[in-house]
């Protein structure tokens, strides 16, 4: 049986964003906030729980899993398949947007609580080695922190070796997991990691349920559609700019080889620019 992947946003939910997989959720970010140096959660509470209404092909369906805690922080948990652009400035608009919708009118700035941001990514984004990005809200020199509402988690998987299986527990049991670590470690993953035990029973469960695998393979479908539409029009948009660079060369009087060396365009694209 072919398990499907936890990495697609649809199994993602299903598996940590359900009433039945609290426990599970919970496990999982107390991982990636003792990691980060905070402490532990006691509870947690779903805000958006998966339900069978959540249509992998409805854009009006969130697939993120948005939780509480007792204390009222809001915790927001996001699964990227493929690299949409721009992932900092979205972050910060949908966490702006989070932070700002807990405020009615009349109420008091004080009542606004911390807002956590964990990006997971199935691609490298940051330049560093560290799998475990965390960025707060703080002074450059002297690392003075502004105020502590404003914290984001990049969590990026291809910076794993799935080969390295660690012997204790910890974060990278679940990232490993996630990433799809061959099923003849999960045994050791397990022993690290007791609630990866529930984690993965989900996923085998999910993998031999008919609908969910026709649901599961029209989302990933979905997925794929999207990424390769947004592939084009980055890369429509990259020959665009390359075409204007090109053009001021030209009004420079630059001759025609040196612009077809600086942008990689032909003669006849150039050519065709003069007119």
């Amino acid at each position: 049986m072919e398990l499907l992947d936890p990495r697609v946003d649809f199994v993602f939910k299903r598996i940590f964003g359900s009433e039945n997989n609290k426990d599970v959720l919970l496990a999982f970010l107390n991982r990636i906030f003792t990691e980060a140096g905070e402490p532990p959660l006691t509870e947690i509470i779903l805000m958006n729980p998966y339900t069978d209404k959540d249509d992998p092909l409805d854009k009006q369906s969130i697939f993120d899993v948005y939780a509480r805690t007792s204390e009222g922080k809001l915790i927001d948990i996001e699964m990227q398949l493929f690299n949409k652009y721009d992932i900092e400035k979205r972050t910060l608009f949908y966490w702006s947007k989070r932070y700002a919708s807990q405020l009615s009118e009349g109420e008091k700035y004080p009542e606004l609580k911390k807002c956590v941001t964990i990006n997971i990514l199935n691609y490298s984004f940051l330049k560093n080695e560290q799998y475990h990005n965390v960025f707060h809200l703080r002074e450059d020199r002297t690392g003075i922190s502004l105020i502590d509402d404003i914290e984001v988690h990049f969590l990026e998987l291809p910076k794993l070796d799935e080969r390295s299986v660690p012997s204790e527990g910890g974060l990278i049991n679940w990232l490993l997991f996630l990433k799809g670590a061959d099923t003849s470690h999960w045994e050791v993953l397990k022993m690290n990691e007791p609630g990866l035990e529930k984690a993965m029973d989900t996923l085998q469960y999910l993998s031999q349920d008919s609908e969910a695998r026709r649901l599961y393979e029209a989302r990933q479908k979905y997925l794929h559609d999207e990424a390769s539409m947004l592939g084009s029009a980055k890369l429509a948009g990259m020959k665009e700019g390359i075409k204007e660079v090109a053009k001021n060369m030209l009004d420079l009087n630059l001759d025609i080889m040196t612009i077809v060396k600086a942008t990689g365009l032909t003669e006849q694209e150039i050519n065709a620019l003069r007119k």
